[in-house]
């Protein structure tokens, strides 16, 4: 009778482990920084995120279920100034058992609600508890209120696939290239939401820092461009690059500015207003209200 229970048990918590959690969204980027004052001025004082401090870290609230942190650039330096990206799960315990069952170290144990594991190219990859809606007030300076997307520098994308298409479930959302006929960008977006990540493929072996920077970026989502680039001239954002906008190749309207430590950071806005190039694309956009 014990053995037939202790089976009974055995079997349905494999059945738990085989169904995979829901993952709905961008939680947080974190961002190494070698000059904490400058990273401040940047983060708080330019884009108007709210600063706090949490376990070490500078964290800004993008909205009251995203945010950025910021940490100290250790030694001896890693080559990227992204140190994490995390995303929202309805079931952080379950999804740590979900990915031990398909042969996914969990790096950073499960803790507080949130655990770590590396995807096939390094990346630290954090998922946290979903929390429920708060009333927090978000600053009025803020240039944004969402974060959208993340991009990354790959070098193996078949090898990615099968962690983030085939073991997380994030699904195929739009391919295009600097020029026609070329893959230099692959988004997927999340199984249960709307934000997504960027492959960034086919770069070169040895980028400068700020090449580098550039693909190692993360996205913040805006309805209407000329909303952000009011708000950076609020905060005193008043250089070329506070204004200077472009049509990307995914037919949005973009605007990129450079921390101080050359991590890329892409305003974006939320549809498509200009022609798409190379693939449609297959999942709904994001938006500023979308209730994850």
């Amino acid at each position: 009778m014990k053995k037939a229970a202790a089976l009974l048990c055995f079997l349905a918590s494999f059945a738990y482990a085989q169904k995979r959690p829901a993952i709905t969204g961008i939680a947080f980027v974190r961002i190494y920084t070698a000059d904490p004052a400058a990273s401040t001025a940047f983060y708080k004082d330019k884009l108007g995120f709210d600063r706090s401090e949490k376990d070490g870290l500078a964290r800004y609230a993008v909205s009251d279920s995203q945010w950025l942190e910021v940490t100290a650039l250790p030694t001896p330096a890693p080559q990227s100034r992204i140190a994490a990206i995390a995303f929202t799960t309805r079931n952080a315990t379950g999804l740590a058992q979900y990915l031990k069952a398909h042969n996914v170290a969990i790096d950073q144990p499960l803790r507080n609600g949130s655990f770590g594991v590396h995807d096939p190219e390094g990346h630290l990859v954090i998922f946290v508890q979903q929390r429920p809606a708060s009333s927090k007030t978000i600053s009025p300076r803020a240039t944004s209120h969402r974060i959208i997307h993340t991009g990354f520098w790959v070098h193996d994308r078949a090898r990615e696939d099968q962690f983030w298409h085939d073991i997380l479930g994030f699904r195929p959302l739009w391919f295009g290239g600097q020029h026609d006929g070329e893959i230099n960008y692959v988004s997927s977006q999340v199984p249960e939401g709307t934000d997504w990540i960027e492959y960034m493929l086919n770069r070169g072996e040895s980028p400068n820092a700020h090449s580098l920077g550039s693909m190692n970026h993360f996205s913040l989502g805006v309805a209407h461009m000329s909303d952000a680039v009011a708000a950076l001239a609020r905060n005193g954002c008043t250089g070329p690059e506070c204004r200077k906008t472009q049509m990307g190749r995914d037919g949005k309207i973009q605007l990129n500015l450079f921390d101080p430590d050359l991590t890329r950071v892409e305003f974006m806005e939320f549809k498509p207003s200009g022609t798409t190039c190379c693939s449609p694309f297959t999942g709904p956009p994001p938006s500023e209200t979308e209730n994850r």
